[in-house]
């Protein structure tokens, strides 16, 4: 009978929520939640991938939107001195931006050999650009090609393949989970440039449910909505849609991108988006997009030194983890389908890491306190300067007049996890008392470590530990039953 009232129970819960039916407002919108999921994951792959991989340049000007690659025609259009010159001394100034895509054939793309690398890095789901400012589509889309009158879609165009469709099928093969960015805007789109209602109504809303009905994503990184309101969009009927109608409306996340009223708002239906930033804090669900580069599509004019190591990467991935976020890692490929083979070795870096040390990054939750500062002045954070500026591999190293972070942390159940940045004799976590019958190790090695209290203060010997004991690089203290 307990049993059967159970189920009874369960079944009336599982009817009620497919029951609630969103209204196209933020107020009906932000009951809905963020899936859970999402934030349990941690760690997400991007893909800037489309027509601009064809020129694959742009100057390396850090912290700077003119390092994107995947920007070269609106660069063009506004004759920036470094595209523009380079676009004329190799491709000649009357040559048009569209007649990239002859070039675009993604001969050697392998997408099971993508989803392999992806599996292998340790991350949990991948998000592909459907579509970028440029408009061209990475799948069979009708709307593309009818509103530019011309082939401007992967199927129609020059690679005679539905780059988007395969990828998805590879990517959910390996386990994972896959997403898309769209972008709502296209620069160029003749009916966008005429009449903006009508590009809404009978372009940007269908294409979107047809990518979204066809392919099913977990994910959708909306982007280019800063010309026009919400309202203008209609975002609020196209979510209400999602949410109510579409074969995704139980799982399907969505950021904060709906209008250029809306990021960092409506943290009820969306997540928050930082980009080569700071990131955000615990108290919301956000995500930090960054490229290995500076670019987020293939820029051939980056160097080794532009790209960040496989260390920097790794702590990139802590400190974001540690302040309750996500990181969403982008990598470019090339024209012809391949994926930089230096990207792959840094995507290979961060999944032998995790393999020892995931416990400390998957389905985690920031801890009261996320990092530990030694004595010293704590940087100010404050404004867009500082968030351009955030580097996390240099706020770990250990300064003569300033104040570096020790370690960081994030807990799991009872579990408080010690991230620290490079080896040191003795671990302090300062004002500490975790709870009687507290183990402390190792995570990766699981070697036992012996630790006590001093006064307000948790002490963790390291002194003992041989070379093998750790990794090269940030390693975890694992504190089972400390919370």
């Amino acid at each position: 009978m307990k049993r059967l009232i159970a189920l009874s129970l369960m079944l009336l819960l599982h009817a009620a929520s497919l029951a609630q039916k969103y209204s196209p407002n933020w107020e009906s919108l932000n009951k809905r939640g963020i899936p859970a999921w999402f934030n349990q994951e941690k760690f997400g792959i991007f893909i800037h991938w489309g027509t601009y991989a064809v020129p694959a340049y742009a100057p390396v000007i850090p912290n700077s939107g003119y390092s994107y690659s995947e920007w070269y025609w609106q660069r063009l259009y506004e004759k920036q001195k470094d595209f523009w010159a380079f676009h004329q001394k190799n491709y000649g100034a009357d040559f048009p931006y569209t007649d990239f895509e002859k070039s675009f054939k993604a001969e050697l793309y392998r997408p099971e050999q993508w989803a392999d690398v992806f599996k292998r890095s340790g991350a949990k789901y991948v998000v592909l650009t459907s579509k970028h400012h440029e408009g061209y589509c990475l799948w069979p889309n009708a709307d593309a090609d009818r509103t530019w009158g011309r082939p401007w879609n992967a199927v129609s165009g020059t690679p005679k393949r539905d780059l988007l469709g395969d990828l998805t099928s590879a990517v959910r093969n390996a386990g994972l989970r896959m997403g898309y960015y769209y972008s709502l805007y296209e620069w160029y789109n003749p009916l966008w440039l005429s009449d903006k209602q009508r590009y809404v109504a009978e372009h940007m809303h269908p294409q979107f449910k047809d990518l979204v009905t066809k392919y099913k994503p977990d994910v959708i990184f909306s982007d280019g909505e800063w010309d026009i309101s919400d309202t203008a969009w209609r975002s609020p009927e196209l979510l209400a849609w999602l949410f109510n109608e579409s074969p995704v409306k139980e799982h399907v996340v969505v950021n904060d991108r709906w209008g250029k009223n809306t990021r960092e708002r409506n943290a009820g239906a969306t997540y928050t988006t930082s980009e080569y930033g700071a990131g955000m804090n615990p108290d919301i669900v956000w995500e930090e997009s960054q490229g290995i580069g500076h670019s987020y599509g293939y820029n051939r004019n980056e160097q080794i030194d532009d790209y960040k190591t496989g260390k920097q990467l790794i702590l990139l991935l802590i400190d974001v983890v540690a302040r309750g976020g996500n990181l969403l890692l982008d990598i470019g490929p090339t024209a012809d389908g391949r994926i930089p083979v230096i990207m792959q070795e840094r995507l290979l870096e961060i999944g032998a890491w995790l393999k020892g040390n995931g416990a400390a990054i998957f389905n985690t939750t920031a801890w009261k306190q996320t990092r530990q500062w030694s004595t010293g002045k704590e940087p100010e954070k404050k404004g867009p300067s500082y968030m351009a500026g955030y580097d996390i591999s240099k706020l770990v190293q250990p300064q003569k007049d300033s104040a570096y972070i020790e370690q960081f942390y994030t807990r799991n159940g009872s579990s408080l996890y010690c991230i620290v940045p490079q080896y040191r004799p003795q671990v302090v976590i300062k004002n500490f008392k975790p709870a009687a019958g507290t183990k402390a190790s190792i995570l990766a090695s699981k070697k036992a470590l012996n630790a006590k209290q001093v006064g307000a203060d948790y002490h963790i010997d390291l002194s003992v530990l041989k070379p093998t004991d750790l990794e090269q690089g940030p390693f975890v203290i694992h504190l089972q039953g400390a919370l």
